[in-house]
């Protein structure tokens, strides 16, 4: 007898759901299968039934999350504010709190250079000289810094509006924190 698809897509997702809340909270050598199962409702048996361990749970919750980024970024054409553009397809996906769990405290640097690898933000830097021996080093740079700041974005809530965050890295690339730190006290502008 065969499942009906939204049975086994909805087993599927609870699974990670539960899989993503736990990795949001501790690190993935701390999650156990039976953990999983139970606070899924289902028994480990059911698990195994969609994954042969924790790691092929992650690296389908990865690949799920950028397959998701990239079609949402092949969706747009980007405009002259291109970071604000990536910002809004990584916004934009439905899974932001897979996207938390894989970038928060316990996500593993492994996924982050994943996404820095297989998503073109090196799109998002104009007028850099394409033969210059620093490219590389400035996009590192610039790639890493939109990161984190987006994980710190994300880990508080979206604390800023996504405008407000962008204008807020815009300032830091063109004059760097100077204008914001005053003789210690920080200048709310």
């Amino acid at each position: 007898m065969k499942k009906q698809p939204e049975i086994t897509d909805k087993t599927r997702q609870a699974f990670i759901s539960v899989f993503c809340d736990l990795y949001s909270q501790k690190p993935i050598e701390k999650i156990s299968i039976q953990e999983i199962a139970n606070k899924s409702g289902y028994n480990r048996s059911t698990f195994y039934q969609y994954f042969t361990d924790i790691y092929e749970l992650l690296d389908y919750v990865e690949e799920s999350i950028l397959k998701s980024i990239k079609e949402e970024m092949a969706s747009r054409e980007l405009s002259t504010h291109n970071f604000q553009d990536a910002l809004q397809c990584l916004e934009n996906t439905e899974e932001i709190s897979v996207l938390k769990a894989l970038l928060g405290d316990y996500g593993s640097v492994h996924f982050l250079e994943r996404l820095k690898r297989e998503i073109p933000f090196e799109r998002l830097i104009v007028d850099l000289p394409t033969n210059d021996i620093l490219t590389p080093y400035l996009i590192e740079f610039y790639i890493s810094t939109l990161m984190s700041m987006f994980r710190l974005w994300i880990r508080n809530g979206k604390d800023l509006s996504s405008e407000e965050l962008v204008k807020l890295i815009d300032s830091l690339f063109a004059n760097g924190i100077t204008p914001f730190h005053i003789f210690g006290t920080v200048n709310k502008e």
